[in-house]
């Protein structure tokens, strides 16, 4: 009895493999080709007397009215300097990180057949991790300097829990982000349960945008073990939410205390320092993934549904670990 288990199991794992294979076969038939411009590389290797060409080649990374002595200043300023040097040695040749990039937009051509893949910028920005990549229009925009490993000398004065996340590996999760956010509608309201559905769907895009090789903690840029308690105290997680009658609420401060970036959840309980930060977003994603295990819906239709008409029929109620 216990080897036709076995047998049992091991077809449906095959069978499930098989399945995720044809999509993944059907991906790696589309051709995707994108054009790169290292505009750091272009800028820091300029002089003054050159600068204007680089201008010519990049105007939309030079605003209107900013005099040409502050880009020069910031070209021979010690610090930029040394800030691009460290960019080089990571990513001076940047055809691997090219080519995951364009193995995610063939995820996106696949499932987004109308979409065009933008040409791929590089730059080296201020260090504004709320955009650590920019999709807009005809241009991906690549901050490379909040992608050169959690310990490194620069980020000293983050938060450990936003410089968690300035490793290489977060690159392709920052990516799909950039995409996923620019063809989800805004949430149907303001209620805990519609900001979270909405997070949910951005990270179900992900789901499907990256390679099987990208973990759960990654998409979401969580640690191990922020991922592992998550998924360890899901069924308590959701108990509380409906026993305080938060879901359909539109307190504003349930965004900081759940959705936004922050270094743990806010539960007013012990668990406050254990849990990781936008709990509600993690939440968020099991429902639609439970939504779309059990409804054969499209997933351009499933990113217009209002989030109570998702909600309802995810059938989404995680069991009590034993």
């Amino acid at each position: 009895m216990k080897h036709y288990f076995l047998v049992i199991a091991s077809c449906l794992l095959f069978v499930s493999c098989d399945k995720k294979s044809k999509v993944e076969k059907a991906v790696e038939e589309i051709p995707v080709q994108m054009n790169l411009f290292r505009f750091e590389q272009a800028f820091f290797e300029t002089t003054p007397q050159t600068l204007p060409e680089v201008q010519a080649e990049f105007p939309d990374f030079f605003p209107e009215g900013t005099p040409d002595q502050v880009w020069i200043e910031k070209l021979q300023n010690p610090q930029w300097r040394e800030l691009y040097a460290e960019v080089e040695k990571k990513y001076k040749n940047f055809n691997a990180k090219q080519t995951e990039i364009e193995d995610v937009f063939k995820h996106i051509k696949y499932y987004f057949p109308t979409v065009q893949p933008p040409k791929i910028y590089t730059a080296i920005g201020e260090m504004d991790y709320n955009n650590k990549v920019i999709y807009a229009n005809d241009k991906l925009i690549i901050a490379l300097e909040l992608f050169l490993g959690s310990k490194h000398k620069f980020y000293v004065d983050f938060p450990e829990y936003i410089s968690q996340n300035f490793e290489e590996r977060q690159m392709m999760p920052e990516v799909a982000a950039s995409f996923a956010i620019g063809i989800l509608p805004p949430p149907s309201d303001k209620t805990l349960l519609a900001e979270m559905i909405y997070r949910g769907k951005e990270l179900y895009i992900k789901d499907i945008l990256l390679t099987e090789n990208y973990t759960d903690a990654e998409k979401i840029g969580y640690t191990p073990l922020q991922q592992a308690w998550s998924e360890e105290n899901e069924a308590y997680l959701w108990s509380y939410f409906i026993e305080n009658k938060l879901l359909y609420s539109a307190d504003a401060k349930l965004g900081n205390r759940f959705i936004n970036l922050a270094p743990f959840s806010k539960f007013y309980l012990e668990i406050d320092n254990e849990s990781p930060g936008r709990i509600g977003c993690w939440v968020g994603w099991q429902i639609v993934r439970s939504f779309m295990k059990n409804n054969k819906v499209s997933v351009q239709d499933m990113i217009k549904m209002n989030a109570n008409e998702l909600f309802e029929k995810s059938k989404y109620k995680p069991k009590k670990n034993e």
